[in-house]
């Protein structure tokens, strides 16, 4: 019997040691992005429970030997209107890579398209991860302790991903097929992300020029 319970605890652990390595992968994945993919994500329960979300890259620039990438968050509700819009950033990929914001581009449900200064970009960078909790997650990605893989049922079907939760409450299932990584977000005060769509078509959601906004 105790030679059973050790060998029980040796692969418990096993298991645990390659979920963990299956989460730096995963993460690994997420970080690197293409022009085009994008995933949809349903809002439930929560201040705005009823709303959609779409991450997406839309565009490339060069910069010297780097290449940064057009990330777009675009908000969609028909219970609060007011609060659509979108935000798209320059930055050099997903995942924690998000901290390092080069520029910022801001459009709201009622207002034009406005580029901040760029030295204003990292300071208001803060703000987008208080409104957008996910990416917060995403940003933390790595740090986060693996629960084990699941089959979860989201709007998009029924997909296997990595259940995983972090210190302060907040859960995250991962999948390394979906763009971003991420399968459903739930925020320890109840709000959830649950995937609806994903591709490799995505567009700019805006479409004009944006104006550039003064320091």
């Amino acid at each position: 019997m105790l030679k059973v319970a050790r060998l029980a605890l040796i692969l418990a652990l096993c298991g645990r040691g390659l979920a963990a390595q299956d989460l730096a992968q995963l993460c690994q994945a997420a970080s690197h992005v293409t022009v085009g993919q994008w995933a949809s994500y349903a809002v439930r329960a929560g201040q705005d429970s009823g709303a959609q979300l779409r991450f997406a890259v839309v565009s490339s620039e060069q910069h010297g030997d780097s290449t940064l990438y057009w990330f777009e968050i675009k908000h969609v509700s028909t219970t609060k209107p007011a609060n659509n819009g979108v935000v798209q950033m320059l930055v050099p990929g997903f995942g924690a890579q998000l901290v390092a914001v080069r520029a910022l581009i801001a459009k709201g449900a009622a207002t034009p398209a406005m580029r901040l200064p760029d030295q204003m970009a990292t300071m208001l960078t803060e703000q987008v991860w208080k409104s957008n909790p996910a990416l917060d997650i995403a940003m933390r990605c790595t740090s986060a302790k693996t629960v084990g893989w699941e089959k979860i049922a989201v709007p998009a079907g029924s997909i296997r991903a990595l259940h995983v939760a972090d210190e302060g409450g907040d859960e995250a299932w991962r999948a390394q097929d979906i763009p971003f990584g991420l399968v459903k977000v739930r925020i320890k005060e109840g709000s959830e992300m649950a995937l609806v769509a994903h591709g490799t078509d995505a567009q700019s959601s805006i479409t004009e020029t944006p104006l550039p906004m003064g320091p």
